[in-house]
């Protein structure tokens, strides 16, 4: 059964930073496409990093320059590293694992809040 676990969420204060992860099991990790969103509520889940098979990442404008995705295949583990954190970083986190097949799994979620 596939599962996806974020975790590393928490509260910090402006320009603080964090590191989410996600932990798969039961998926061919290092054969995914995977990802970050996050969402507020009441807007629309938005991405935030992608990393390929390959490597090979991309970034929303508004966290590119702060924000890192990485992936370790030997440990079916995705990373996500946040620096200099603003309070409009504040969501809830998901991550999002895309198979070579199509199909598509998402995380419980993390929420990650950015507050003085």
């Amino acid at each position: 059964q596939a599962q996806l676990v974020e975790s590393g969420g928490g509260l910090v204060q402006p320009g603080e930073s964090l590191r989410l992860s996600c932990a798969a099991s039961g998926i061919s990790f290092s054969r995914c496409h995977m990802a970050w969103y996050r969402q507020v509520p009441g807007n629309e889940r938005e991405s935030v990093a992608t990393i390929s098979r390959g490597g090979s990442t991309n970034y929303a404008d508004s966290v590119k320059g702060r924000f890192t995705i990485s992936r370790d295949n030997a440990e079916n583990t995705v990373y996500l590293q946040m620096n200099s954190l603003k309070p409009e970083d504040t969501a809830v986190y998901y991550c999002n694992a895309v198979g070579i097949s199509g199909s598509e799994y998402w995380g419980q979620g993390t929420q990650v809040t950015v507050s003085s």
